[in-house]
């Protein structure tokens, strides 16, 4: 295993620049297209030690970094007497290699890997079945985030977090009503020229061109891709100052007009600048990315009880406000929305979209259009100078 990391020196939310999870690449990215397959066979691996109802004292977290409450993870370390370790990483790509050369043995209980990466997951035996049974909470997921296409039945995954994308631009520059992607590119050709910032993540940027010449987002369609790729390198990328990870470090900056964004960063950047007022964040039409991350049991978990246990504890009802706070993102356990408001947690319209908004969103998928899409991007990177 890699060098652990005590939970009693995570550090507090007022103290993180930026959620480390969504500033990193989401999986989408330039590099480790070809991880399993660099990895080798993932034949033989070490079969899963069975659960047995008998907690065991010790669990290995490996995840995001700076993903979860500390409190929390202390609540949990001290309700079940059980010592938690938690090791981080910083793509997907880095998660699957970590499972796939171990082959069972990485010594890794609970894993965090994104839903539109499951399925390379779950092929290549990298993630173990749930006993819903031992999970009682799982009654408690909102509808909209359970029974998802990368795991209909909840074989394997739980929603950990959620979140979409949309844009955030400064109303005392832009000062028409900004709707659609449609509306974000030509920002970026007009008002914003030169101030305006994209996600480094090749899913995300390809989906604003083809979410507004009114394709799937996940489209395969070499016509359609190579559409997309004339609109964003053509069109957008000129325009283009910067490429981040996690929009609320521009924001905070103040030296853009106009910045691609996960939801979740958008409100944390907002927070944190002198001049709210002048910033807004868009939903935009007609789609955009419904991303969720996932809680999951590595293969070979060698403390299978205390990962059903953890899991099962992080998203109780009464746990979710505090997680919320900290990473800024719903973690899909239902009634969130009424207990925040109860708390007076500031934001919320950015936190939770409304019904209709989730309904447009759709997913993304990990498909054989992922190498258009990552060569997109490093055009776009190019042309901007970046």
């Amino acid at each position: 295993m890699t060098e652990t990391q005590p939970i009693s020196v995570l550090a507090p939310a007022s103290k993180v620049p930026a959620i480390t999870r969504r500033a990193a690449l989401a999986g989408f990215g330039v590099l480790g297209l070809g991880a399993l397959s660099a990895c080798g066979s993932t034949d033989g691996m070490a079969a899963s030690p069975h659960t047995d109802g008998e907690l065991e004292s010790k669990l290995n977290l490996y995840t995001w970094g700076d993903y979860d409450s500390p409190e929390l993870l202390s609540g949990f370390k001290d309700k079940f007497d059980v010592l938690l370790q938690v090791d981080s990483y910083g793509s997907n790509e880095e998660l699957i290699a970590k499972l796939s050369s171990s082959r069972g043995t990485s010594g890794y209980d609970v894993v965090v890997p994104t839903g539109s990466e499951v399925v390379r997951f779950t092929t290549h035996d990298l993630l173990q079945p749930l006993d819903l049974s031992l999970i009682p909470n799982f009654k408690h997921m909102d509808k909209n985030f359970i029974a998802q296409e990368f795991d209909p039945k909840n074989k394997y995954t739980i929603c950990k977090a959620w979140g979409t994308t949309g844009f955030v631009y400064r109303k005392d520059v832009i000062k028409r009503e900004m709707k659609s992607w449609d509306d974000f590119i030509k920002a970026s050709q007009k008002e914003a020229a030169g101030k305006t910032t994209l996600l480094s993540d090749a899913w995300e940027v390809t989906a604003i061109a083809l979410a507004s010449l009114g394709y799937s987002l996940n489209t395969t369609d070499k016509k359609e891709l190579a559409e997309a790729k004339k609109l964003i390198v053509d069109d957008v990328a000129p325009n283009v100052r910067a490429y981040f990870g996690s929009a609320s470090t521009g924001i905070i900056q103040g030296s853009f007009t106009l910045m691609q964004s996960y939801n979740g960063d958008a409100r944390q950047g907002i927070d944190e600048v002198d001049n709210p007022d002048d910033w807004e964040f868009v939903f935009p039409t007609p789609s955009a990315n419904l991303w969720m991350d996932c809680w999951a049991i590595a293969t070979g978990a060698p403390h299978p009880d205390a990962a059903h246990a953890f899991i099962d504890y992080m998203i109780a009802p009464e746990n979710a406000i505090t997680q919320i706070e900290y990473i800024g993102y719903p973690i899909g356990v239902e009634g969130s929305e009424k207990a925040a408001k109860a708390e007076g947690m500031e934001g919320l319209d950015l936190i939770f979209p409304a019904q209709n908004i989730l309904d447009r969103l759709e997913a993304s998928v990990f498909n054989d259009g992922m190498q258009d899409r990552v060569d997109i991007l490093t055009e776009a990177q190019r042309r901007s100078g970046s």
